[in-house]
């Protein structure tokens, strides 16, 4: 099975505040986004990719690997519900354009915050989905979500944020059964889930802004 992959891509300067003080913050934030959307682009189960950003160097890099870009909607011009989180309403978005792409595959949400993704753990994580008609990958934490997957013909319902876990099993996702340890479950939001990650391998975007050496990227 074929799927189709919208990732949301805050970038700088708003992207991945609670790394408080790295002074590679900023940088950090785009590079994480490059890297999961380089290894998203590499599974052979995915179809395009499309990136939903208002960042307009960000998206003009992610375009350069090949993603689709939807420039992110803001404020009045966002579609839905006015009182809808910006993260959702983003991805709502990204999914519209995606599908209007293709209508017949099925859609993969996947956090921009991956940079250990390996596309081996994607892949496994897609196949495994094939099976369901709505199913969701938990963070590492156990509480949040870093992948949403739905049935082609099926409306995504779409509730990140703080208890994200629950309020998508709530919505009918089921949890997949993926290793703790899988990349698809490790997203970075605070300086010890770089450190975690770090330990995983990060891609080579992460690893060129923290200065280390650069070599292929994660499978």
């Amino acid at each position: 099975m074929s799927w189709v992959v919208v990732v949301p891509a805050k970038g700088n300067p708003g992207g991945k505040s609670r790394l408080g003080a790295l002074p590679e913050r900023a940088a950090l934030a785009e590079a994480f986004a490059l890297d999961t959307v380089s290894v998203a682009l590499g599974s052979p189960r995915v179809l395009g990719v499309f990136v939903v950003t208002g960042d307009v160097a960000l998206g003009a890099a992610l375009e350069l690997l090949g993603a689709v870009i939807v420039p992110e909607a803001r404020g009045a011009d966002r579609a839905g519900a006015p009182s809808e989180d910006p993260l959702n309403a983003a991805i709502r978005q990204g999914a519209a354009a995606a599908r209007a792409s293709f209508p017949d595959a099925p859609l993969a949400v996947v956090t921009g915050d991956l940079p250990a993704l390996r596309a081996t753990d994607l892949t496994k994580t897609l196949d495994l989905a094939a099976a369901y008609a709505l199913a969701m990958v938990p963070d590492a934490a156990g509480t949040g979500t870093t992948a949403l997957l739905v049935r082609s013909g099926l409306p995504p319902a779409l509730l990140f944020g703080p208890g994200s876990r629950a309020a998508h099993e709530a919505a009918g996702y089921v949890p997949l059964e993926v290793a703790a340890r899988s990349t698809i479950r490790r997203d970075v939001d605070t300086a010890e889930d770089l450190d975690v990650a770090h330990g995983l391998g990060l891609g080579p975007y992460s690893r060129a802004v923290l200065q280390e050496p650069v070599g292929p990227a994660p499978q």
